[in-house]
Order: C-alpha cells, then structure tokens, then sequence
C-alpha cells in the first residue's frame, strides 16, 4: 500500500483527509460514537482467510489451498474463491465488506451518475473494476471489487474528485452498472478504437465513391474502345501475378521443410499469467452448449483463466440458450449494447476493457482447443521478447469426411496453416492473422488500438498492423478444430466476406505507399503486394486464366491468336508448372495433418477454386454497395465431435 492506512471507528471529516483511506461504513458501524465515514485499512491475506474461517464461511482445507494457489499464481484470494466455487459471491462479498468495514452497495439499485465515471474514463472502470458512484454530501462514493487494490488508484481519483470514499460491491455488478450508464461512449470507442489512417470507417466517403465510379468508367472505356487490347492487359497481369504468387509458394514451401529450431520445453513459469479469452457469439444457439464444454477441457488455473462470451445484446436465441448452460464462474457472459454495426471486431473491442488477462485470446463459437493450449502459448510468450506480440495457432477440422467440400477445405487449411504460414514467418515476412486461436500481449494490442470494427477480415487486417508498428506474430505448434463450412451457398458467402475484407485490408494501407515501404521495409512490403494483391487478382482473373487449357484440345482462343508461339509455350509452361507446386504442396500439408483424406482427393481441388472466383465477384460488388456488412457463417450443422 502506497499510503499509511489505519482501521478506525472515528468521527472524521473526508475533506479534511490527506493520507486514509475513506471507507462508507457497513450498517453495524453506524451506530457507533462518531460520524459517517470510517478510515479503513488493509487486511492481509491471511487474516482475510482467517475471517473466513472463523465466519464459517470456509472450510480449514480450503483455506490452506487457496493460500497456497495465491502464493504460487499471486492472485487475488477473493478470484480464487470464486473460480474454485469455495464460497457463494453474494457471501463472500459481505464477509469482505464486514472485514474492511465498508458497505456493500448494490450499484444498480440507484443508477450511477455518468458525469462522474466520464471523468474517471468507462473504459478504466470496466479494467479496474471500479467506479465513481454518486456524490454523497462533500465526497463521491467509489465503488470497488477489489478493496486491497483501491490504494493505488486513490491518489487518481483524489486529484479528480477531491475527497472520495470507497464501497464495495462485486465486479459483475460493477461492470453492468457502467455499461448501462454509458453504453453509447463504450460503442462508440469500441467503433472507433484504430486510429482513423489505419481503418476503413471512410470506405463509403463521397471521396471514395467518386474513386470507384471513375475506376468502373475507365474500365468502361477501355473494354469499349479495345477490348482485344484489355484482354492482352488483362492476360498480362494474371499471368504476372501468377509468377508472383507461385514463387511465393515455393519459398514457403522450401523454408517449411527446413528443420525447426529446436524449442525449449515448456517451464513452469514462476508467475503464471491471467489469461482471458474472447468469443464472440451471433446467432449461435445450436452450439452455445457445445462451446462451453469445449473451453472446460482447457488445461490452466481456473483462477488465471478469465473468458468472457460476447453476446449481441438483440440476439435473445444465443442469450437464452446460454442461460439454459451451467456456466462455471470463470466464465462470464458479456451482452454487447446494440447498434447499427454488427461485427466480430466490435464486440471485441467492447469485451477488451472487460478482460482482466495480460495475455488476450481468441477464439470462435464453434473452436474445439487442444487443451494444453494456453500453456504452450503462456510458454512461448514467456521465451519471446515483448515485440513477438501474437502467435498464431494451426487450425484445422473436424468433419473433413463430411463430403467433397469439406475435404477440399480441409486441403486448403493444411496447406495454408501447416506450409505457407510457417515458410511466410521463416522468410520475414508479415503473417496476415486467422480470426481465431490467435493470441496477443495485451499491451501491443492497447498501443494499437485493438481490432478495426469496420473491415470484415479484421485479423488480416490486425496481422499487418502488428507489422507496420515493428511488432511481429509466430505460429505455434498446437491445433485448435472447427467445423468446416461445406455447404457451396455458405461456402461462397463466408469466401467473398474474407476477400471483400482482403480489399478492405490491400486499400487501406495502400492510401499512402511510401509510408507503408518505410513501416515495412521493401522485404515485407513486396509481400504484402504478393499476399494481397497478387491473391485477390488471382481470384478474380481465375478464368482468364483457365481459358487458355483449351488451346491445347484444338478450340480457338483470341488472346493465343495474338500471341507468338514461344510466348504462349511459356505461359504454358508457367500454368503446368504451378499445378505441379500446388498438388505437390497440398500433398506434403495432407501428410502433416492427422486425417486420412487420399492424395488422389488434391486433383479435385480444380473444381473447388471456381467457387473462390464467384466469392470474389460476390466480394466485390459488396465492397461498392454494402461493405461493412459481415455475412455471418452459420455453424453447428456439421459438428459430430462435441463432447457430452
């Protein structure tokens, strides 16, 4: 404690207070000679344990165990109570406030004056778990969860509101009470956390459409006045960018048969981290149940775990069906006040400020982690220096045998997590993020301003900002399951919001170029071109591409006609040649995965990579006409592993 602290049942004015702490004294005190407000002092952990006992409150086993947890993870005793379900909340916090001799307070009995939390930050309430009530004659009642920590904060909320008194009420209370009160300022700040140069928030700026339009009318133009010649253009550029991209594929690959460093095994970190972990549920009642069960295989401290279950606040289905879940208390629903913009990266800005964890997790609804998961994370983190600010972990699934959509996705997922990913992070190069299994040092993410809650593919989008700020993501070996989405209509829509994100993402840091190559360094910012823009080309251009195996069956071809011979031998030379790195790449990723999927099922992947050129036109006539719109991914159709 930073300031001499007594416990005494004395008259004393709180203006005229320096050095104590001023407490607003339970219902037993007030009959006391004196005045209203009471000094209080900290308690230490063992004479808190020994008023439990002695309340009967806890048995003598019980207290010995939680002691020696807050010993070994130095954590709060009350958390360990609570995680542990050693003692009822509502009962514990009295005994607390009887211990301290401070009221508790119901914070939503009389709703708290917003001028006051205003000026102590909402954002800062939900962290600390505190919150500047309402002014009682010359002082402002503080409530707080955490009573042995509310010296630090004293000197702060001195300086702000002149003399305060601290209450007690618990930490869900406290939170629900902030975020009625100022729900719209905790929106909007969630909307609006990255800076404005770093979002797409202005896509649909008059500036911007007058961009597109005048893109559209040369285009126009163009195809009016030679479309032979746009043709030959067009050619010229998806065969570039099919250059590009096969060598890209092929470093990847050739740095992904190198031999790993060796790693050192996981420690027992003397201090083990809080670890809170974010999911963000849209219309998930299917498989709400499911997911809770999957998150209680996880193998770490249940006081050091903290995850919070982000709920839209209109979406009664998920909410009810979450009710209907024993719901173990470290786990927390949080309900995401309602707005016109719906999507993953603004309710976790929202629930940001709610994690209690220096390390924040991700995952989604319908996630099967490898249990050891958040100790190879904790681990790795704890070998790395500050600016490894994300890792990165493989995904995989659990229905590949579904049918033939779900295999190819299954092709296409190893090959992306199990080769590229890795050779792209051996090769120095930026990892453009997947939406889940990802985790992040808290404080990078803070300095970055978290997600950007209008780009609809905002972990590829986070995955380069970590970069253009010198901070850099690894992959780790530990493999969270999902559903594949193996269905053509779904698989299309869930495809063309990743590539309308994929253009979100290549247009907002391209707004100024130089800038970006100084951020990035040339290495990275050539792959950032390739990864991006050399993709969505691919894309797009597909069948262009694709038209020109007809000219060895005889069938007549414009843009071959005008081409000399040896420049057609040459492209096809290039086409055969990035068949033969695909089909060899999705072999070596099959052979990494656990599933016994036949190399034969790769040379069908040529009638599944159609459904990707429909997604980008999909893609793109959305990112004119509705581009925040995030199409949401229906799950749990296809899920036979959940746990009973």
């Amino acid at each position: 404690m930073t300031a001499p602290l007594r416990f005494l049942a004395a008259e004393i004015k709180p203006s005229k207070v320096e050095n104590d702490i001023i407490g607003w004294p339970a219902e037993s005190a007030k009959n006391r000679p004196g005045g209203r407000w009471i000094a209080v002092t900290a308690p230490s952990i063992h004479s808190l344990g020994l008023s439990l006992l002695q309340e009967g409150l806890l048995s003598s086993d019980d207290l010995l165990t939680a002691l020696a947890v807050q010993k070994r993870h130095r954590g709060r005793l009350c958390d360990i109570l609570l995680s542990r379900q050693m003692v009822d909340e509502s009962r514990l916090y009295a005994a607390l406030a009887r211990h301290w001799n401070v009221r508790v307070i119901d914070p939503m009995a009389r709703q708290a004056d917003p001028r006051l939390i205003d000026r102590f930050g909402a954002s800062t309430c939900l962290r600390e778990g505190l919150m500047p009530w309402q002014r009682v004659g010359q002082a402002v009642v503080v409530i707080t969860a955490y009573p042995e920590e509310f010296s630090k904060h004293y000197k702060h909320l001195k300086e702000i509101f002149g003399s305060v008194v601290m209450a007690m009420a618990p930490a869900s209370q406290i939170q629900t009470a902030v975020m009625k009160a100022r729900s719209r300022v905790l929106i909007h700040a969630a909307e609006n956390r990255v800076p404005a140069s770093e979002s797409c928030r202005d896509w649909g700026s008059e500036r911007r459409n007058i961009k597109v339009a005048l893109c559209c009318t040369i285009f126009g133009l163009g195809l009016w006045v030679s479309p032979g010649g746009m043709a030959l253009a067009f050619t010229f550029w998806a065969t570039l960018t099919l250059a590009f991209s096969t060598a890209l594929r092929v470093g990847a690959a050739l740095m992904a048969l190198q031999q790993p460093k060796p790693q050192l095994p996981p420690e027992n970190t003397p201090c083990l981290p809080v670890v809170s972990i974010m999911v963000a549920l849209f219309k998930e009642p299917e498989i709400a149940h499911r997911l809770i069960r999957r998150l209680d295989l996880l193998e770490y401290p249940r006081d050091l775990l903290d995850i919070l279950l982000l709920v839209e606040e209109q979406d009664t289905e998920t909410r009810d069906a979450l009710k209907a879940v024993e719901i173990p208390p470290w786990m927390r629903v949080v309900a995401v006040p309602d707005g016109p913009l719906k999507t993953k990266p603004r309710a976790l800005n929202f629930g940001l400020d709610l994690c209690r964890g220096s390390i924040i997790g991700i995952y989604d609804a319908e996630d099967a982690p490898e249990p050891s998961q958040i100790q190879k994370v904790v681990a790795r983190f704890d070998q790395r220096q500050d600016d490894v600010a994300c890792l990165q972990g493989v995904l995989d699934f659990y229905n590949p045998e579904t049918n033939w959509l779900s295999r190819c996705f299954t092709m296409e997922y190893a090959a992306w997590f199990r080769i590229i990913l890795p050779g792209l992070q051996k090769l120095g190069l930026a990892i453009p993020l997947g939406g889940t299994t990802l985790f992040f040092r808290r404080a990078a993410l803070v300095e970055l301003g978290g997600w950007d809650s209008h780009n609809v593919t905002e972990d590829a989008d986070l995955g380069m900002r970590l970069a253009r700020h010198g901070y850099r993501a690894e992959l780790l070996d530990t493999v969270t399951e999902e559903e594949a989405n193996c269905r053509a209509l779904p698989w299309i829509r869930q495809r063309s919001r990743w590539l309308k994100g994929y253009m979100m993402t290549w247009s907002v840091h391209m707004r100024d170029p130089v800038l970006l190559w100084r951020q990035l360094g040339a290495w990275k910012f050539f792959g950032f071109q390739v990864l991006f823009l050399c993709t969505l080309s691919q894309f797009m251009l597909a069948p262009l591409l694709w038209s020109f195996w007809l000219v060895p069956l005889g069938v007549p071809h414009p843009v071959a006609a005008a081409l000399p011979p040896i420049i057609m031998f040459g492209l096809i030379g290039l086409y055969m040649f990035t068949e033969a790195v695909n089909v060899t790449l999705n072999i070596m990723a099959l052979r990494k995965t656990r599933h016994r999927i036949s190399p034969l099922w790769v040379l069908s992947l040529h009638f599944y990579f159609p459904l990707g050129a429909l997604a980008s036109y999909k893609a793109a006539w959305e990112l004119v006409a509705k581009p925040f719109y995030w199409d949401k991914t229906s799950h749990g159709h296809f899920d036979k592993s959940a746990p009973d």
